[in-house]
């Protein structure tokens, strides 16, 4: 099977092209033969997939790239995904998160290609919480009104494609793109750093993330799906649970509120997530918060973040 993903410089299609290449000859659930990543700042060198440099949001790049790779397989993982930026660029947000994803999914649709998506808890605007794949959405910000377009362009134009709604925790390339991250690495060093307290959400290590979507696609799921952590906590709490696992010192982190934060975009403070169509129709347990901060852990004592580091050859 060959697999394009896009995004391969971005935490989850990092994870989840790193996995395939890496595991994917071995995988009982979803073996992967080639993978082909895209980026579109960043250079990787030595990665252990071919990868591709282009800005699929240029007029042609998407026909061409699908023309080119002729995969059996897309995971679009690309996004415009610092919700302060969206808001100071929301047409470049919207063409990203919104327009990209809905051509790729009709050029796909085209070929017969499998597809799949992404998109985030953050279309709800947080006010009830406990969200299923039937609630209405109602998003707050740019980035998340551009996402919700997203997903329903891309269902719009391919009705068999797979859209996982996610929030997502893991190691990057660069060590700065997940809360996870930003903990670790900030009370290591003895820094003081605040936690809000009034920001909940269920958020999944990427590495179980990638072992779903693999069992969702190996299982012929299509449609929309939540995909998330199986309990809730605070972004205070999560930094908490964080230290503690890591054995970091938990009283360096402030409790806080966000609305005391220079943060532009407005955030939806309860996301408390359902997954149970996922399990019913997958048979899985989802892995608990605890669970993954232990395997984040035990990436670390084993390397996995320095591996994806070496990778990074500076933007472009």
């Amino acid at each position: 099977m060959h697999l394009l993903v896009t995004g391969v410089s971005g935490l989850l299609g990092l994870n989840l092209a790193w996995h395939a290449a890496k595991d994917g000859e071995n995988s009982p659930v979803m073996p992967v033969h080639r993978v082909t990543g895209t980026v579109h700042r960043h250079v990787l060198t030595s990665a252990p997939f071919e990868v591709r440099r282009c800005d699929l949001t240029m007029p042609g790049e998407v026909e061409r790239l699908l023309d080119e790779v002729r995969p059996d397989l897309v995971i679009h993982c690309a996004a415009m995904a610092i919700l302060d930026r969206c808001e100071e660029e929301p047409e470049l947000a919207w063409r990203t998160n919104a327009d990209l994803p809905g051509r790729m999914a009709a050029e796909a649709a085209r070929r017969g290609t499998r597809f799949v998506h992404f998109s985030t808890d953050a279309v709800f605007d947080g006010q009830a919480g406990d969200y299923t794949e039937n609630d209405q959405p109602n998003p707050v910000s740019v980035y998340a009104r551009s996402k919700l377009a997203g997903e329903q362009q891309v269902l719009a134009a391919n009705p068999q494609a797979l859209v996982a709604r996610v929030n997502f925790y893991g190691w990057s390339l660069t060590g700065q793109r997940s809360l996870a991250e930003w903990f670790f690495f900030n009370l290591r060093a003895g820094h003081s750093v605040p936690g809000f307290t009034d920001l909940v959400y269920c958020p999944m290590l990427t590495n179980d993330l990638v072992d779903l979507l693999y069992r969702m696609l190996a299982g012929g799921l299509t449609g929309l799906y939540h995909v998330f952590s199986s309990g809730s906590l605070s972004k205070y709490e999560f930094g908490v649970a964080l230290a503690r696992t890591c054995g970091l010192n938990e009283r360096l982190i402030t409790p806080s509120s966000s609305d005391q934060s220079p943060l532009k975009a407005q955030r939806s403070r309860c996301l408390k997530m359902r997954s149970d169509k996922l399990v019913r129709d997958l048979g899985v347990t989802l892995p608990g918060p605890e669970a993954g901060l232990r395997r984040f852990y035990q990436l670390f004592q084993d390397g996995y973040p320095d591996r994806l580091h070496r990778l990074l050859d500076g933007p472009g």
